[in-house]
């Protein structure tokens, strides 16, 4: 045989599996889908919702035992009513209730374009203490037509039955008067209960935004 064949036989072990060396970038190129025991980077989109001038999304399917750890990634989270808090809630329901008992902790830098006001602050009012209510996310969002939020939270092992759910945020928004708040935020929802469904909301109000759901292996 010529000597393209032999260096591709010398690429294939004798039960016809592809050795390493035989791929490359180069090889890979026109590849459009990758089998489903191969990840991208370990994450997974799983699914996506967008809201319009709505009062909350809810993830009630795709919390499941398949991986460790869930992302939900906020992209231009836009209140209707000016200087509101974004917020979520866990359900081990379904989502027929969003009212899992949490502890947390909440935190905030902050930078004015004047550059008159910084500061790193403890959000006390900001956190929970064995409460069944909503988690604030964001410091105050601003409703300007440029004003927004972003970030993520992730929620670790939620289909659990013997652990408490840990969870960590970081977000960003642009407030109402010019201010940059780089956020950070997390806790445990305190329940062995598997958790199956997410809520997020405005603390009062309506938004626009869309938010995204990963799954990590």
């Amino acid at each position: 045989m010529g000597a393209i064949a032999r260096s591709a036989a010398n690429l294939v072990t004798t039960s016809g599996v592809w050795l390493k060396g035989g791929v490359n970038n180069a090889s890979m190129d026109n590849i459009t889908a990758f089998p489903s025991g191969i990840g991208e980077d370990g994450i997974t989109l799983i699914s996506s919702q967008t809201a319009s001038n709505s009062a909350s999304i809810s993830f009630t399917s795709g919390l499941t035992s398949t991986y460790k750890a869930y992302k939900f990634v906020f992209s231009n989270i836009h209140p209707t009513t000016n200087d509101v808090l974004f917020t979520f809630n866990g359900s081990t329901d379904g989502g027929s209730n969003y009212n899992v008992t949490k502890t947390t902790t909440f935190f905030a830098t902050y930078h004015n374009e004047n550059d008159v006001n910084t500061n790193l602050s403890y959000g006390s009012s900001y956190d929970l203490a064995q409460s069944t209510a909503f988690q604030n996310i964001t410091r105050e969002i601003g409703s300007g037509a440029d004003e927004s939020a972003v970030g993520s939270l992730t929620l670790f092992n939620p289909s659990s039955t013997t652990y408490v759910k840990h969870f960590i945020n970081v977000g960003q928004i642009y407030q109402t008067g010019g201010t940059t708040f780089n956020n950070y935020m997390a806790g445990y929802c305190n329940t062995t209960s598997a958790i199956n469904a997410v809520q997020f909301k405005m603390a009062s109000g309506n938004f626009d935004g869309t938010i995204y759901l990963y799954g990590i292996k």
